[in-house]
């Protein structure tokens, strides 16, 4: 478990001791089940959608969005307070295990490139995100914001939490696939 809390120190914040080590374990589960190691998560795309040339890699666009939904959580707590409450640990496990199920989409080919794997050309990752979260015991809302931050959650009414995850994941994606054009 050392070498999760060594990839993601971020599952500290979570106050809720039963949800940190059901995220946590969530990640464990992920890497056991997939072809990557932790430390191809420091060195491959974050997104497949920007073509080889993309320098940022997988952890640090996990990192920045888990760190900007933690500050926008708090900003929203701080201008609406209870007009619009914000559960911290929700937002937080969230952001943590939004894009978890990539480590089953992905797949390193021969030359150890990240590409689409046959299991991620039936299943894209907010599906094997939370079969992985749930088979851990994450709870539902948490679960939500898997299912709900990426295209797939535009069909769904998303909580404050998927709300804010979502927009942040796309702000750190977005300006990326708008340079190729």
């Amino acid at each position: 478990m050392e070498e999760i809390y060594e990839l993601w120190p971020e599952l500290n914040w979570i106050a809720d001791d039963d949800l940190r080590h059901k995220t946590a374990n969530t990640w464990k589960l992920a890497l056991e089940k997939s072809i990557l190691k932790a430390d191809n998560l420091k060195k491959i795309p974050f997104t497949l959608l920007c073509g080889p040339d993309m320098k940022v890699s997988f952890m640090d666009h996990k990192r920045a969005v888990v760190h900007i939904a933690f500050e926008s959580g708090k900003k929203v707590q701080e201008f609406f307070k209870d007009e619009l409450p914000v559960n911290m640990d929700v937002l937080i496990a969230g952001a943590i295990l939004a894009d978890v199920g990539k480590l089953l989409e992905y797949e390193l080919d021969e030359k150890g490139n990240a590409v689409q794997g046959e299991y991620g050309k039936y299943l894209r990752h907010p599906f094997s995100g939370v079969s992985l979260a749930e088979s851990c015991g994450v709870p539902a809302p948490v679960c939500h914001i898997i299912a709900a931050h990426a295209g797939e959650g535009d069909m769904v009414k998303r909580s404050t939490e998927a709300y804010i995850v979502h927009h942040v994941d796309f702000m750190t994606f977005l300006p990326f696939k708008s340079r190729l054009k």
